[in-house]
């Protein structure tokens, strides 16, 4: 693994599913669960009956029991039963039924049950558990102990799972653990991809240590891997951010000799420097060369050339390129709208600014009482 490991990574020093007889698909998001007319404790009385009950009839059991409180006591029942072993897919339902009324310590008991009786858990169920810790419970320490005991459950992690947790990390700015996380690849057999080299170069940019990040990228052909959009959109966003606007662009001729295909990501990262720099018209002309190459604008790119304008406090243009951004099929946001209003007010533009009210008003945003002080003071 050491010859695995980038040079550049230093820098960071400073700072088998079972087959259940079901579908996998078969349990339903909690947001969807969709509870019958019947009580909890009909539920639980069917765990009491004396015939056979098939796996998918104690999941639907299972899925009906509504509060929190009855799940431990409704699976000590369901594990006295002769006919039925828990299986992940009871265990992952009933940990997600936990997890989100946060009872985190009973999660913890029933893993530790699940581990007892050797119960063969997936990657998959891992990979929801430590989103759980992460997303739910903002509880990192507890996915990255998850991360490193899924060996003991006799389940080695994918290299998805593995790079969620990494990025995790480096979203919370955790960057010494990104280091040592990414030192235990080997031993939990990952072979680390691109996506993980674009989460340490998106550290690294985040510490402004863009001569690491661009170590790290001439590492990946060492490694037998190639870079990708992710990788150089990255990069030209730190450029940018830094005002090295220049570099950007030659990290995009270099995306373009390379034969990478370009995407919606890369081209709103140079038309977001472009305008912050005030240089919009560069940025429509680089909306029209996106165009032509066949990436279509989304709704950031057209809020990025209109920030530009607000920017250079040109609002009628704002104005007008609103109209072109609307006929695309893209809604501004409350903010442009706000913006917009406001500057053609201090520029005594009363029927534009009504005209842009009536538009906002339309697209279902309610003015505040600031913008409608703007437009009285103008026509008074």
């Amino acid at each position: 693994m050491n010859k695995l490991v980038p040079r550049a990574m230093y820098y960071f020093h400073s700072v088998d599913r079972r087959n259940l007889g079901i579908s996998k698909h078969f349990i339903p998001s909690l947001s969807k669960i969709k509870y019958g007319p019947v009580d909890d404790s009909y539920w639980l009385r069917r765990l009491d009956h004396k015939d056979w009950l098939a796996p998918n009839e104690v999941l639907k059991i299972f899925t009906n029991i509504r509060h929190p409180d009855l799940l431990t006591g409704a699976f000590e029942k369901v594990t006295t039963r002769m006919d039925y072993k828990p299986s992940e897919a009871l265990y992952s339902l009933i940990i997600d039924k936990l997890a989100y009324a946060r009872r985190f310590n009973e999660v913890e008991d029933l893993l530790k049950r699940a581990k007892n009786e050797n119960c063969r858990l997936s990657d998959e169920f891992f990979y929801r558990l430590i989103k759980m810790y992460g997303n739910v419970a903002n509880h990192p320490e507890k996915a990255i102990e998850t991360l490193r005991n899924m060996p003991s459950f006799h389940c080695w992690p994918s290299v998805k799972t593995f790079n969620y947790v990494l990025n995790m990390l480096v979203c919370t700015r955790q960057y010494e653990i990104v280091h040592e996380i990414y030192m235990s690849a080997s031993k939990l057999g990952i072979t680390v991809d691109t996506c993980c080299f674009n989460i340490l170069i998106k550290g690294l940019c985040q510490l402004n240590r863009l001569d690491a990040a661009f170590a790290l990228l001439h590492e990946l052909p060492k490694q037998g891997l190639e870079p990708n959009a992710t990788t150089y959109s990255t990069l030209m966003h730190s450029l940018c951010k830094n005002g090295r606007l220049d570099e950007a662009f030659e990290v995009y001729k270099r995306m373009e000799n390379e034969g990478i295909d370009l995407d919606t990501v890369t081209f709103n990262v140079l038309i977001s420097g472009l305008c912050r720099q005030g240089r919009v018209d560069e940025g429509l002309n680089l909306l029209k060369e996106m165009k032509l190459k066949g990436c279509y604008p989304n709704s950031g790119t057209y809020e990025a050339l209109l920030c530009g304008f607000l920017g250079k406090k040109q609002f009628v243009k704002a104005k007008d390129f609103m109209e072109f951004m609307i006929s695309q099929g893209s809604k501004p946001s409350f903010s442009s709208y706000k913006l917009i209003i406001e500057g053609l007010c201090s520029e005594d533009s009363l029927d534009d600014a009504y005209s842009v009210l009536k538009q906002m008003v339309e697209h279902g945003f309610v003015p505040r009482m600031g913008t409608w002080k703007k437009i009285l003071t103008c026509m008074f």
